[in-house]
């Protein structure tokens, strides 16, 4: 019994590759002459009819800067909405912590920040080397951390060693705001 997945192959090939090439904002004449195979060749290749030779799919790979997996993977789908109430969130005191990110990015975590009028959060230091990133959006937020103490006002960032004590205090009368950013210090193998 034949495989599915084979047949499908050609398919996404050609969607992979049409969607590459349009992101990039390149006709087929331009990438063409990049990846050093015919226009033909191209324009066979993204009617998901070709049945390249592993020598083209490396060019076409490197011309369009991918990984040739990528190439014959399944097509991406344009998008995905994840409502509000499915991304996780969590209570520490009255600020109110919601995680950015639905899918995990190794090294990488966002986080929306909601403090009430006077309200204080302190912070969890992370592995030595993690640096984080504090963008006020709403309100004023004074952060403490290694000593120093530092006053946000919408749209003010200030960066900090994630890996001390630290600690966020909303000035204001009013709920405020705030993302953070944190850069996880690779862990070292071992």
């Amino acid at each position: 019994m034949p495989d599915p997945t084979a047949s499908q192959a050609p398919l996404n090939l050609g969607r992979n590759i049409q969607a590459l090439r349009e992101a990039r904002g390149h006709t087929q004449q331009q990438i063409a002459r990049i990846a050093g195979v015919p226009r033909a060749t191209w324009a066979n290749l993204e009617s998901g009819q070709a049945n390249p030779t592993l020598a083209v799919l490396i060019r076409v790979a490197q011309a369009l800067q991918v990984r040739l997996e990528e190439l014959i993977e399944p097509p991406r789908r344009w998008g995905r909405l994840y409502p509000a109430a499915s991304l996780p969130n969590r209570t520490r005191g009255s600020v109110t912590v919601r995680k950015l990110l639905p899918e995990s990015i190794p090294g990488l975590e966002i986080e929306r920040m909601e403090l009430p009028a006077r309200s204080s959060m302190a912070g969890v230091p992370h592995t030595a080397g993690t640096r984080e990133y504090l963008t006020c959006e709403r309100g004023q937020i004074e952060l403490s951390t290694g000593g120093a103490s530092f006053t946000l006002g919408p749209g003010d960032v200030v960066v900090f060693r994630g890996d001390q004590r630290h600690g966020y205090r909303n000035l204001g009368t009013a709920t405020a705001v705030a993302y953070s950013v944190i850069a996880f210090a690779p862990v070292a193998a071992g």
